[in-house]
């Protein structure tokens, strides 16, 4: 067979293309026209924020309304009364301070808590969070969540962040597990899989176990110190980018380009959407609601075996001097570690008692109980995912926690009002 030339064969693949293919006329539609317009830096980054900040609003919003309209009636005005009444032991019972109510002091007298929220019970405050407070919010946030990544709006987002997040070593896509670190950081960390290098895992993680906190914290913050949510989350935001830019710069390895298909904008499948939230819903509270009822054991035992206090004792220098909090958050930070969202529930406790005097004193104790050591699930997903790194990711994370807490105490400072 006669060997083609490639004049040839460019004429024999135009004889093909014309035999095979048919040319339509193409109609610029208003969905083209929307979708260009996400996508171009000088339309699509108002959109971005219209879209982030209507995100948030009715986040909190419907959150704030199935907790405060009928999950804290249900579990305040029946649960625990019931449990008060009912369960063996009563107030001053150790049993009974682990599994319903520790109780509170008034006028030196011992007597039951208010809400659940207060008592600190397995069985009530164990319950509550994951049910009441957290799970209206986890609802909400992978809805809207599954309907912007089935829209093809997501990707579109992760076009316009494009350059920002190569200032801290990651690409776009980058986005993605940032969202899914406010639901949850079990999914987050899983979700580092779509970046391409060990280095931008590595950073991906770090930055959301510390700096990204998940729906659960959300939630409580939301209904223990609603006015001082949007501070904190922009203190984190500020912490995330700093620190991010300085990782960067320490841990080897490349950040390569990010290469990404742009989808056309569709409405999104009803059946996609309610089968995506299902299972994500339903794995979150598989893992959450065991883990929270373990973490308000844990917590009530090691107070009640004076663990909680010898450990506030040794840690109070360090929070006091470098991190600027009273002595008397040295507990709450403490039991942090176990459970953040006690841990903001004792801090409000404290600003309620006049033992937090300012909100200097607050947003500093609840920044620091966010950035704190990651939750059990969330930890080993990162000696999960990271491997051989995942000692890199822990000092990095609590290199992180110290210089920014610092930091933070030192800004106060400057300001005169720390």
């Amino acid at each position: 067979m006669e060997k083609l030339s490639l004049e040839q064969k460019w004429e024999l693949i135009d004889k093909i293309v014309k035999k095979t293919i048919s040319y339509g006329t193409y109609r610029h539609t208003i969905k083209d026209a929307l979708g260009e317009l996400t996508v171009r830096p000088l339309t699509g980054i108002p959109i971005a924020i219209a879209v982030l900040y209507g995100f948030w609003s009715f986040f909190t919003s419907f959150s704030a309304f199935i907790t405060d309209g009928f999950m804290v009636k249900i579990f305040d005005g029946y649960w625990l009364p019931w449990l008060q009444k009912n369960f063996p032991g009563g107030l001053g019972n150790w049993f009974y301070s682990l599994m319903v109510d520790v109780g509170h002091k008034e006028n030196g007298i011992l007597v039951n808590s208010d809400s659940c929220l207060e008592s600190f019970g397995v069985l009530t405050s164990g319950l509550f969070v994951p049910i009441g407070i957290v799970l209206p919010a986890i609802l909400i946030f992978y809805l809207m969540m599954t309907i912007l990544e089935d829209s093809g709006y997501l990707p579109r987002l992760a076009v316009l962040l494009d350059n920002i997040m190569h200032k801290i070593g990651l690409h776009g896509y980058a986005i993605v597990p940032t969202i899914l670190g406010f639901g949850c950081n079990v999914p987050a960390v899983h979700a580092t899989r779509i970046l391409e290098t060990k280095k931008q895992r590595i950073l991906m993680m770090t930055l959301v176990a510390i700096f990204i906190p998940c729906g659960a914290q959300l939630s409580v913050m939301q209904n223990v110190v609603p006015e001082y949510t949007g501070a904190i989350i922009l203190y984190l935001l500020f912490g995330y980018f700093t620190f991010g830019y300085i990782l960067n710069k320490i841990i080897p390895g490349r950040s390569p380009e990010m290469l990404i298909d742009i989808p056309e904008l569709m409405i999104p499948s009803a059946r996609n959407v309610l089968k995506k939230l299902w299972i994500r819903v339903s794995s979150f509270l598989i893992s959450a609601i065991p883990l929270v009822m373990l973490g308000s054991l844990l917590v009530g035992i090691f107070y009640l075996s004076g663990v909680i206090d010898f450990l506030s004792r040794i840690f109070e220098p360090v929070f006091v001097t470098w991190f600027g909090v009273p002595k008397e958050t040295s507990a709450p930070l403490v039991a942090a570690f176990l459970r953040k969202d006690l841990a903001v529930a004792q801090l409000k406790g404290l600003a309620d008692a006049g033992v937090i005097e300012n909100v200097y004193q607050m947003i500093s104790s609840v920044v620091l109980v966010s950035m704190y050591f990651p939750c059990l699930a969330t930890f080993i997903m990162i000696l999960k995912e990271g491997g051989r790194d995942f000692v890199k990711a822990i000092l990095a994370l609590f290199a992180a926690v110290f210089l920014y807490g610092g930091l933070l105490h030192l800004i106060w400072i400057i300001m005169g009002v720390g």
